[in-house]
């Protein structure tokens, strides 16, 4: 049986945060795990370009604390293909002959597009490069022939815009390129962790997040900070565990699915307090934090076995994305001089 070929990635933007282990990171292991799957890993530096382009230092810095999250979680070099999307220069040219399949219209149409430019507070000042963000993705998922990408709800209808780019280019010029079908997380907390203030998703620009680097002492002040159910205000109250972060949290961390029932349940009824289930919580999340840190130790400390499995992974990925360009090429009909 041929192996699903997986595309999935990071935006170098910061840190990972839990959001991103839950959503994505953990799944990332076990899949690198199974025969079933090959992996590739993109640092999407470029991408990155589309909100940060005035903040060289911070990108440049972010490649390196994302590959190490990476690894720190568990990624394997040797079973999985980590590299940078800017070191791959047939992915550019792929995004230019997408583009010319999208109107604009479409493009500002794509609700998650939408809701990002609101969140980023962008009014009428959106960088091409943004509202174009899934027709570059689409460039990354089809250089490596990707079957499946893992993407959250959120990420759902970039995914979709994509498919139909695969479609409109068989449409054209015949069917040259794979056309890709999501991975959702069957745990739906896991989808979309929400931020530590209980309103929005847990993202770095909202700074709601707990970091996979974050120390003990950090966490304990984060998990104690969060936002709860309001109307909870003494033990004996029944709370509300549906829309209540500290819960939506240990469902997609707890492995103890017997004690999260019980203080699901007594939460619910009336007799479990706050302080109570924060305090697990920490123990969860510690539980989670303590091996990925005593690997980022390691990692830390040999920043250039770091740059060689990234440059390594480029490498790799550029002889798959090239066959593809020399696919696309032929089909588009740019090859004047064979």
């Amino acid at each position: 049986m041929d192996k699903k070929i997986v595309l999935t990635g990071d935006r170098p933007t910061g840190k990972l945060h839990l959001g991103h282990y839950v959503g994505s990171l953990r799944n990332r292991v076990k899949m690198q795990e199974s025969n079933e799957y090959e992996m590739y890993i993109m640092i999407a530096d470029m991408q990155a370009f589309t909100d940060n382009a005035n903040k060289p230092e911070k990108r440049k810095k972010s490649v390196i604390h994302v590959a190490i999250d990476n690894l720190s979680v568990g990624i394997n070099p040797e079973k999985a293909t980590l590299f940078v999307q800017s070191s791959i220069p047939e992915l550019s040219e792929l995004t230019m002959y997408y583009m010319n399949l999208v109107t604009v219209n479409r493009a500002k149409r794509n609700p998650t597009i939408k809701s990002e430019i609101k969140e980023r507070g962008f009014s009428d000042s959106v960088p091409v490069g943004f509202l174009a963000y899934p027709i570059s993705q689409a460039a990354d998922i089809t250089a490596f022939n990707a079957t499946h990408v893992p993407v959250g709800d959120d990420q759902l209808p970039i995914l979709e815009q994509d498919r139909e780019i695969v479609k409109s280019f068989y449409k054209i010029y015949g069917k040259t390129l794979t056309m890709p079908e999501p991975i959702l997380s069957k745990n739906k907390n896991s989808r979309r962790l929400p931020g530590l203030d209980g309103k929005n998703k847990m993202s770095k620009s909202l700074n709601n997040c707990i970091y996979l680097s974050d120390d003990t002492k950090t966490v304990t002040a984060k998990v104690m900070s969060m936002y709860t159910d309001p109307n909870h205000l003494k033990i004996e109250d029944k709370g509300d565990t549906k829309n209540n972060p500290v819960f939506l949290y240990l469902d997609a961390l707890c492995k103890d699915r017997k004690k999260f029932d019980e203080l699901k349940k007594g939460y619910e009824q009336g007799g479990v307090g706050d302080v109570i289930i924060k305090n697990y919580l920490i123990d969860v999340v510690e539980e989670t934090l303590i091996p990925i840190r005593e690997k980022r130790k390691y990692y830390e400390s040999h920043l250039d076995e770091v740059y060689t499995i990234l440059k390594n992974g480029s490498v790799k990925a550029e002889r798959i994305a090239h066959e593809t360009l020399k696919r696309v090429r032929k089909a588009v009909g740019v090859e004047y001089y064979n």
